[in-house]
This record gives C-alpha cells, structure tokens and sequence, in this order.
C-alpha cells in the first residue's frame, strides 16, 4: 500500500512531501513495491527491461550450451566488457545531453597507435605514453566542443568527420610499419589479459561495496529527514545492503572457483569508473546540470546553466574514455594494427549505452547503462561463440535487441508523457 496525502497542520512535524503523493519516499517493503510498480505502469521502467533481457539471454544460452554460465566462461565475459564498456561509459553522456560520438571506435584506435608507437619505435615511458594517450582524447573532445558551442555544427556531422579525421590519423602515426606487438611486460598488456583479484581483495571490495551502499543510503534518508521529508526506512535500506553482499560475495566465490580465473582487474576498474561517474550524474551540480541540459536546453540556459561548459565538458570526457577503452582493447590484444578501434567497435559502445536504458532523446539514463549494457552484448557474443556461430548471427540478434530496446524506450516516453511523468 502507498502512503496517502494527509493533511497538514500549521505546527504540524508531519513531513511536508506527504502533502503531494508523487513527492512521497516509500518507507516500507509493500510500499516501495508499490511504488516500483507505480513507476513500471506510467512508464518509468528505469533498467527492468535490460535485467529481465539479461536474465532470458543467459537462460537461453545455458540451455543451449551448458558451459555459458560456467566460471570460466563468466571470467572471460566479464575480463572482455571492459574495453568496450568504457567507451560506452563516454556514449552515456553524450546521449544524456541528446547528442552523439561516432568517433569513438577511430578515437580507441588512435590511442593505441600513439601508445605502440611511442613505447615500442621511440621507447618512451609506458605511463608517459599512457598519459599522452589520453590527453589526446582530450584534446579531440576540446575539439569537437568548439565547433558544437561555437559554430553550432551539429554533433552527428563533427563526430562522423571526426571518424573519418582520426582514422587517418592513426594509419599516418602508424606509418609503414602498421602493427606493433606489445611485450608481454608492458603494465597494459597484464592488466587487461592477466591480472585478477586476489580472493580476500574481492571479498573486501564487496564489503566495502554494500557498506558504502547502506552509508550514501542512510545519509540520504538523514539528509531528507532534516529537511523535513518522508525517508525511506533503516530497515529496508539494511536489508537491501545484506542482499547486496550476499549476492555480491556469491559470486566472486564461484568465479574464484576457476583456478586461472577470478574477478578481473579491467572489469574492477570498468565498474569503478561507472561508480564514479553515477556519483557525478546524481551527486553534484554537474551532474544536475547534464540532465537538466538533456531534458531540455533552453530551459536550462534561462535557470542560469552554463550550457556551453557542460557541452564542453562531455565531448572531452567521451573522447577520454574512448582513448582509455582503446588502450584496454590493445592490453586484451597485445598488439596494436591499422584495424584497431574498427568493426564493431562503434556499434556495440553505443548500442550497449542504448540497450542497458540510455534514452536516444536526452535527459533519462545513468552510467549503470554502459555495464549492464555491455553485459548483454558480450553475452550474446559468448553464448554464439560458445554454439559456434558466425557473426552474422550475432550481428542480427544485436541489431534486434537494439531495435527493441529503443521501442521500448520510445514507448516508455509516451506513457511517461500521458501520466505526466515526462
């Protein structure tokens, strides 16, 4: 059941949002599950439709093939997210703000090349040339934010060119030799192909995870308390944090059941960068500011919005994540080529911004859609491999997720619209 508006006396210490039930927190356990269901009926469907996607992907493939879900396997399909989810980290900012990078994929591979090049023809310092390497996503996403905030060249022309720019770029840094193989010593090669959690750094890392999740939790329904609004209650918030760790804790226990596996470093780090970047969308003025530019930009300019800065700000920090993404993809490969940051590339980073629940229209997402996103692509990508398909299978059945999860996003709009929810 869900609490009812009551009403309110003068010197009354009821809490003030009780007045008005869209504002009510739900305290309780029948109460928040009323609200979710609230929510999912006027079209505030938040990350459902991908979780409940993941689950039928990952039943299917066990079906089909017994080894899917395996410790093995799930070591390799986590170690094989990172590199692309970080780029798709980047594509969730641009698409909050209703915009699009299509460069990413040559922006990847160019900080691979300078990275080879660097280290393996000049014989640079590995972190120097780590440095560089994303410094020069930067100064790409500096760029592209000029010609957007100051030439007004739409988003879609700048970065289609700059796919275009950046992939010559790479072949000219490249120059005649094409490919280097990176050594086996190089600190980007064993983070991204070697390098796990020990078990008892996973254990406390899960700890530290469902504890830092009850803290932010608490001190929020503190915060609202104080401000004189309804919270959720201790219970329920500790409840949800035990549920978090045990889940949590299970899981590092059967990926640490594979010997030459575990949790890997690169997927650690993938899911630290999405932790931060959540904190900066929900927990800061910037991040208020990106929504509030997404949902609707005039708007946002007249409430005193510096509109240009955080354009500004999201171009560079796509295009440093798409250069992070490539260095990570070169550390999986051991090598980088002409063909780095190519293919697929580009379709899957923001496919998986789109699938994990990133709206295409701006204003409505959360960095979580890069992680849960990815997790459905290279899902699909193992489970196929696992049945031995080719990639026209795979490419199909992407597509299609793709296609629906942007209907549903198209759908989930116009309910929110006709509640008055939008």
């Amino acid at each position: 059941m869900t609490q009812t508006p009551v009403p309110v006396a003068e010197n009354s210490t009821a809490p003030s949002d009780l007045q008005d039930e869209r504002l009510i927190q739900p305290t309780g356990v029948r109460e928040n599950l009323s609200a979710q269901f609230k929510r999912i009926r006027t079209g505030d469907l938040g990350s459902l439709p991908v979780v409940v996607g993941l689950v039928i992907i990952c039943v299917i493939f066990q079906i089909l093939s017994p080894t899917f879900l395996g410790a093995y396997n799930l070591s390799n399909l986590f170690l094989f997210s990172a590199q692309t989810g970080i780029i798709s980290v980047g594509i969730v900012l641009v698409l909050l703000l209703g915009q699009i990078d299509l460069s990413v994929g040559s922006m990847s591979g160019l900080s691979s090349a300078i990275f080879g090049v660097l280290l393996i023809q000049q014989g640079w310092p590995e972190w120097s040339v780590i440095i560089l390497a994303i410094l020069a996503g930067c100064a790409v996403g500096v760029f592209y934010g000029i010609l957007f905030v100051r030439f007004s060249v739409p988003s879609f022309v700048i970065t289609l060119a700059g796919l275009l720019g950046l992939l010559g770029i790479q072949l000219g840094v490249l120059g005649p030799v094409g490919d280097f193989n990176i050594p086996t010593t190089s600190f980007m090669v064993q983070f991204a192909q070697s390098w796990y959690l020990p078990p008892i750094v996973a254990y406390i890392l899960v700890v530290v995870a469902a504890g830092g999740y009850a803290l932010s939790a608490l001190l929020r329904a503190r915060a609202r308390r104080k401000a004189g609004l309804s919270a959720r209650g201790t219970v329920g918030i500790v409840v949800t944090a035990a549920l978090i760790l045990v889940a949590l804790a299970l899981l590092v226990t059967y990926l640490d059941s594979y010997t030459n596996g575990g949790v890997a470093d690169c997927f650690v780090f993938l899911v630290f960068l999405v932790v931060i970047m959540q904190y900066l969308l929900t927990r800061t003025k910037w991040g208020r500011s990106v929504f509030a530019v997404g949902g609707n930009v005039e708007a946002a300019r007249r409430a005193g919005i510096r509109v240009n800065r955080v354009y500004m700000s999201i171009f560079i920090l796509c295009s440093a994540f798409a250069a992070i993404g490539g260095l990570v993809a070169m550390g999986t490969l051991g090598q980088t080529t002409q063909s780095s940051g190519t293919g697929d590339v580009n379709l899957d980073a923001i496919a998986a911004a789109v699938i994990g629940g990133t709206s295409l229209f701006g204003g409505r997402g959360s960095a979580w859609s890069a992680l849960l996103g990815i997790l459905v692509i290279q899902a699909i990508d193992s489970g196929l491999n696992l049945l031995s398909l080719n990639a026209d299978a795979r490419y199909m059945i992407t597509g299609g997720v793709l296609l629906v999860a942007v209907i549903v996003d198209s759908l989930s709009r116009r309910s929110r619209v006709a509640a008055g929810r939008a």
